[in-house]
């Protein structure tokens, strides 16, 4: 029997609709690793089937780090205004910029060099995931296609 603290405690990790979570830990027999690796696939299942849809909306973030050294613009583009404007989609592209800031990648995806690709790295924030798995979290959050568009990263003297 799966449990509403069970439930509230797999949404507020991943913040994902309630009945996907439910149905997640009653497919891993209410274990939570289980669900998390469950609606890990899903989100990878879902982010492919989106990759046909048209990005008409998405934000422009700048992050400059302490000291000025270090700037950063990152274009997080998706479908449509209404999640551009939410907010934790905002702060997914802060966090994008951030870490482009800490780990310099060349290129967005598929660059042959160990580590060196934005979606392949592992993310600052959660070691655990990478970028591209953290994107397409959000997509099965929001259930639109989410992708970085392009980012530029300036350093004093580097």
């Amino acid at each position: 029997m799966i449990t509403t603290e069970q439930v509230k405690a797999l949404r507020d990790k991943t913040g994902i609709s309630i009945m996907q979570c439910k149905k997640a830990l009653e497919d891993a027999g209410g274990d939570e690793t289980k669900a998390l690796a469950l609606l890990r696939q899903k989100g990878t299942e879902i982010s492919a089937k989106k990759q046909s849809r048209t990005l008409g909306s998405g934000v422009v973030e700048a992050y400059i780090h302490t000291g000025s050294k270090i700037g950063v613009m990152v274009e997080l583009l998706c479908e449509t205004d209404f999640v551009a404007r939410n907010e934790a989609f905002k702060v997914l592209a802060a966090d994008i910029a951030m870490h482009i800031a800490a780990m310099n990648p060349v290129s967005i995806k598929g660059d042959s060099e160990e580590g060196a690709a934005l979606l392949a790295q592992p993310f600052i924030k959660d070691p655990s995931q990478t970028v591209g798995a953290l994107i397409e979290q959000t997509i099965q959050k929001f259930g639109e296609k989410i992708e970085v568009g392009r980012f530029i990263r300036y350093a004093v003297l580097e």
